[in-house]
């Protein structure tokens, strides 16, 4: 893989001048062994004071802090990347969870923790009896049961982008047979957690060279996706929207229980009801050419 440069605009503008409250940035990569992060610079109109933090996940954290009212507001993010992800990744699983079901060993247990719990209502367990049909046997091997409901979902699901915030329920999702990656994501982690899965939330971006991949557009996008974690082999990535499983292509920025806690820009203004205008995100993943 190539170094990445990205660049993330995010665009407020207001009908007239407003306050703005201490916006919280969620837009710097997050390292791992499969990426390395280069540089990472924020920079706002108008002018903010930035103070870093980390969240509970381990996640970067700006919170922006403005002093000058204004009727708009620019977040741009760029970042320069190493991606290291293979194409064909192997995963050294331990023996004691090659086959499903498993038992996490009890400190793994404890710590995966809220991680293994749904999120979502499902009162009548339907979630779960969808999910029980993915598995072949019992036992089953544990890596082709979870590539076997990442493509149950894309083979059921059609992707379809919103403009709207917030995320679709997984059981929306499966009724309506259409949702965007962050939809498909939900369902994915919120399936494998009725089975016991340790799963999480990824949010970043796709980097798609050939134009080929699903939920990408000509410069970049946002993106989202899911991990399960396995004993031995750790967090194991998975994309129902490309029906791939790994990290290339993929550039994480926050790992997260809910998708909600994952939100790139966030925050408020004081200024008249009807103040907000427009909102507007542009995106650029490039591979960097050597000179």
């Amino acid at each position: 893989m190539p170094m990445l440069g990205i660049r993330h605009r995010t665009t407020y503008n207001f009908r007239q001048t407003v306050s703005l409250s201490t916006h919280r940035l969620m837009l710097r990569p997050r390292e791992g062994r499969e990426l390395r992060l280069l540089s990472h610079e924020i920079s706002t109109s108008p002018e903010a004071e930035l103070s870093w933090s980390q969240d509970v996940f381990g996640n970067i954290i700006a919170l922006a802090t403005f002093q000058t009212p204004s009727d708009s507001l620019v977040v741009n993010s760029s970042a320069t990347v190493d991606l290291k992800a293979p194409a064909w990744p192997v995963f050294d699983i331990a023996a004691s969870a090659i086959n499903y079901p498993f038992l996490y060993p009890e400190s793994d247990w404890t710590d995966l923790g809220a991680l293994t719990v749904q999120r979502y209502d499902d009162a009548e367990h339907r979630l779960a009896t969808w999910a029980r049909g993915f598995v072949a046997g019992r036992p089953t091997d544990t890596l082709s049961l979870l590539k076997d409901i990442s493509l149950g979902i894309a083979s059921a699901i059609a992707y379809q982008s919103r403009e709207e915030e917030g995320t679709q329920a997984p059981l929306i999702t499966l009724d309506r047979r259409w949702g965007s990656c962050r939809d498909l994501a939900v369902l994915f982690v919120e399936t494998v957690r009725t089975l016991g899965f340790g799963a999480r939330i990824v949010s970043g971006y796709l980097f798609d060279p050939d134009s080929s991949l699903t939920g990408s557009t000509d410069c970049g996008s946002t993106h989202a996706w899911a991990e399960v974690f396995l004993p031995g082999a750790g967090w194991i990535t998975f994309d129902p929207t490309n029906r791939s499983m790994g990290s290339a292509n993929l550039i994480p920025v926050a790992v997260s229980r809910d998708i909600a806690q994952a939100v790139p820009v966030s925050g408020s203004f004081a200024g008249a009801a009807d103040a907000f205008r427009s909102m507007d995100v542009t995106i650029e993943v490039k591979a960097i050419v050597s000179a």
